[in-house]
């Protein structure tokens, strides 16, 4: 049986560890309330452009390839996948539950599918955004072109469109033959699946995987100046900027979502362990005052 002062000190050791915890809810929270208002202004706009840039490409029939001069005919190839980039979406910090455990599998299993399609490791290009993912990634053989930490810990558009120029160059000059998104999706706080989507080619993935579906108004609906073929040009690469953008933005959501629920329970395991410790102190106080009188008594009593 502990002594009265172990106990003692585990309960200070506890209560001291609920202090840190429920300032990292508070802190966590506030940061989800800023996170969610973000990718709640952000998503409706980027499904709109999105839903609005596939009925231009349907109306335009750039998809069969008709296009001579313009990008899309290059976006959107069907040619053979040979080569893969992967882009992978974690946290750059821990203490948020299974949220990187969960990205780290999800992109891993994208991985593996295509080695057993028989592509080879050098043909996989793992962009990791998130310092847990590429610490990952290396120590399995995928280290990333670049340190994009900075894109995990504070999204911004001017950061998103660069990285968006250096994915589509790549794919353009034959680098790479498709590029896939991993990614936690904000659905709820208590909820942050997993979510693959191909980024390009165009026209692969019309709804996203996580379940949210375009829009299929026509084409009619809208006025096009000065003609379907230029305004898609310069649509298609604002909306492919855009998505990593909105991307960055729902894992941020999805991160701080996990880790105030992480540190919402470890609080209410912490205020759980505190209450058995106190009354475990309790018991054994009484205890030991008791067996004091009944020394008491049998000390007078001779």
């Amino acid at each position: 049986m502990s002594s009265l002062n172990e106990i003692k000190g585990r309960i200070a050791s506890v209560r001291s560890t609920l202090k840190i915890t429920s300032a990292m809810k508070m802190v966590a929270s506030a940061k989800l309330h800023r996170a969610q208002s973000a990718i709640g202004n952000m998503l409706p706009y980027e499904e709109r452009l999105h839903s609005i840039l596939f009925n231009l490409i349907d109306d335009a029939e750039y998809a069969s390839g008709l296009d001579d001069d313009g990008n899309l005919a290059v976006f959107a190839s069907g040619r053979e996948v040979k080569k893969v980039a992967v882009i992978a979406f974690s946290s750059n910090s821990s203490l948020c539950g299974g949220f990187n455990t969960n990205a780290i599998r999800n992109a891993l299993s994208v991985i593996a599918s295509y080695r057993k399609s028989g592509m080879k490791k050098s043909d996989i290009k793992v962009y990791s955004i998130g310092r847990k993912m590429a610490e990952e990634m290396k120590k399995r053989g995928f280290v990333s072109p670049e340190d994009f930490s900075n894109l995990s810990g504070r999204p911004s558009y001017e950061d998103a469109s660069r990285l968006a120029e250096k994915l589509i160059d790549n794919f353009v000059s034959g680098n790479f033959d498709k590029i896939i998104l991993c990614y936690n999706h904000f659905k709820s706080t208590a909820s942050q699946p997993p979510v693959v989507e191909t980024y390009l080619p165009v026209g692969v993935n019309k709804n996203k995987d996580s379940g949210s579906k375009t829009d299929n108004e026509p084409v009619k609906d809208f006025i096009v100046e000065p003609d379907i073929n230029s305004v898609v040009d310069e649509l298609l690469v604002k909306v492919l900027r855009l998505k990593i953008y909105t991307v960055l933005l729902d894992t941020s959501a999805a991160e701080h979502a996990a880790r105030t629920v992480a540190m919402q329970t470890a609080t209410d395991n912490g205020n759980e362990i505190l209450g058995d410790l106190t009354l475990e102190y309790n018991k054994d106080r009484q205890q030991k005052i008791t067996n004091e009188l009944l020394d008491l008594e049998g000390g007078s009593q001779q």
